[in-house]
């Protein structure tokens, strides 16, 4: 699968967002080893501590359906009605992608269209991170 085209399947799952209080709608397309794509998008909580971001819902998805390697993720996001802009993934979600993927290969996309966004891997956005390999 292709950046552009991983970005195209953030950008449907963004659609889905359900976002009340933020309006912050966010869409993730997560590329399992095998080439499966798990879509993801944010969902807040009027308590706001149970709001799961879009990256952890693909994440969650693939890791229930029983994969566990991963070489990409997509991300797309934008106050609802604005163009979409490039933005990285929060703390948490970096240490969810230290769990399952290799931080020198994982390639984490942060797009505006799929001709604008840039490519980081998970060792850029997360060095000195903790894994499973620190236990």
């Amino acid at each position: 699968m292709t950046d552009r085209e991983l970005i195209q399947y953030a950008i449907e799952a963004r659609k889905q967002a359900y976002t009340p209080y933020s309006h912050f709608q966010v869409g993730a397309a997560l590329l399992a080893e095998d080439g499966t794509v798990y879509g993801g998008c944010n969902v807040e909580n009027a308590a706001y501590t149970p709001t799961n971001c879009a990256e952890r819902t693909a994440f969650f998805k693939a890791v229930s359906e029983g994969k566990r390697k991963f070489t990409a993720i997509a991300i797309v996001a934008a106050p609802e009605g604005a163009p979409l802009r490039k933005t990285a993934p929060c703390g948490v979600c970096r240490q969810v992608m230290m769990e399952f993927c290799d931080p020198e290969s994982f390639r984490i996309i942060s797009a505006a269209s799929p001709e604008d966004y840039e490519v980081y891997t998970l060792a850029q956005l997360m060095p000195m991170g903790f894994g499973p390999a620190d236990l």
